[in-house]
């Protein structure tokens, strides 16, 4: 049997999509801002209806625990800035991805993503697959963009599991949390 290169990361995304979305139809609002621990980052009201992402160039030690907010926020980021190479521009800057806030408009935002890659996914043929990858490493890393392609389901991964763990550590919490306010 004769299985494309495509066709394995394609059905390995929808797996991994899978697991992600699972958790995404059971998030309710307030899981968005619970915050696990005393040292989390997530996102925080900017006072003009928008959301700015805790954030430091260089990674804390110790790590904050992030919170559902902030993962929905870091999958958007990295998913457009993937996107945009996938299409050939130019890439958004990190400070230019806005979250869309707590609830249900930051899970269409995250399908929208999905929809996205998914029409690079059907296009994108072997050839173009063996091109080297200018993300998420630097250009001089020797990486095609197949490496991109799999990265991605694995980041993916990475990202579906904090964010159901938080889910289910939340759901468990007897006191509920305390939640973003709107």
């Amino acid at each position: 049997m004769t299985t494309s290169r495509t066709d394995v990361l394609r059905d390995q995304f929808e797996l991994v999509w899978a697991l992600l979305d699972y958790h995404l139809e059971r998030l309710d609002d307030h899981d968005f801002g619970w915050e696990p621990a005393q040292l989390t980052w997530t996102v925080r009201a900017d006072g003009n209806g928008g959301w700015v992402p805790d954030w430091a160039d260089s990674e804390p030690d110790p790590i904050p625990v992030p919170t559902v907010a902030w993962l929905t926020w870091h999958i958007g980021w990295w998913w457009t800035v993937a996107i945009d190479h996938g299409r050939h521009r130019t890439p958004h800057e990190r400070t230019e991805i806005r979250w869309p806030g707590p609830g249900s408009a930051t899970i269409e935002w995250l399908r929208d993503l999905r929809a996205q890659w998914l029409d690079i996914l059907d296009t994108i043929t072997d050839a173009e697959l063996d091109a080297p990858a200018e993300f998420p490493w630097p250009s001089d890393a020797g990486k095609a963009v197949a490496h991109a392609v799999a990265w991605v389901n694995a980041e993916l991964m990475k990202n579906a599991a904090e964010i159901g763990q938080l889910r289910l550590l939340r759901a468990a919490n007897t006191d509920g949390g305390e939640a973003i306010p709107r």
